[in-house]
């Protein structure tokens, strides 16, 4: 704390794909933050505290000096024009930052759930009820799921090394880290997609230790996944 102006506070579960876009953005970007860990395996969520701050229950949640945000994308948004981040995470020329939301529109409806129900499937429902995973529907994921890596491919990453042109943009940071969520199920859902894989090798060399950082939680439970298998 420096002048008696408060770091920031994010509320956030590592297991979440969102809240561990937020913590990239901030750690990467050196903006000085303080961590509330909100378990949702434990139902931490739930608390008369939590909910005070976000009566649906969810995480992320930011608290800025008494203000207070609760939806992922008006979080990142908020914190790359309150702190001056660099220009290149959601420009400010009309057409780029267009670009980057009109990429972010398209995600909540597709590469989030479609990515995030491959995850459900196989990790997330046999770890809470105990029961053997569902092939079949893991199938049928993955098949949901490969409509929208095309589409990922043809429409928005074109021959550009990011999705919304020649810099990393929020769009980029959201993207990698739901495509990275099947991995807590040793599943790779871009091992047989080249182009997408050298484009997360640019986002992942451009974020360094701060990537990895926010996904060891999730390598933890490929590990303990792989082992049980």
């Amino acid at each position: 704390m420096a002048g008696g102006v408060k770091y920031p506070e994010v509320y956030l579960d590592m297991l979440s794909q969102p809240c561990r876009a937020l913590h990239i953005l901030l750690s990467f970007n050196k903006v000085p933050f303080t961590v509330r860990t909100v378990a949702l395996r434990k139902g931490e969520q739930k608390t008369p505290e939590f909910t005070s701050l976000n009566p649906m229950q969810k995480v992320p949640v930011l608290v800025d000096n008494g203000f207070v945000l609760t939806e992922s994308v008006a979080i990142l948004k908020y914190l790359v024009t309150k702190y001056s981040l660099p220009e290149h995470w959601y420009p400010s020329q009309p057409e780029r930052r267009a670009k980057v939301d009109e990429y972010i529109s398209w995600h909540n409806t597709n590469t989030r759930p479609h990515t995030a129900k491959v995850f459900i499937t196989e990790v997330l429902i046999p770890r809470m009820t105990g029961s053997a995973v569902d092939g079949l529907r893991v199938e049928r994921a993955l098949a949901e799921l490969k409509d929208t890596l095309d589409m990922l491919e043809s429409m928005f990453l074109k021959r550009q090394p990011f999705l919304c042109g020649d810099d990393i943009t929020l769009a980029d940071l959201l993207a990698v880290c739901e495509l990275m969520q099947p991995l807590g199920g040793d599943r790779d859902v871009l091992s047989d997609r080249p182009k997408l894989q050298r484009w997360r090798s640019r986002v992942q060399s451009a974020l360094g230790e701060s990537f990895d950082d926010a996904h060891s939680v999730l390598y933890k439970l490929r590990d303990n996944f792989k082992s049980k298998l």
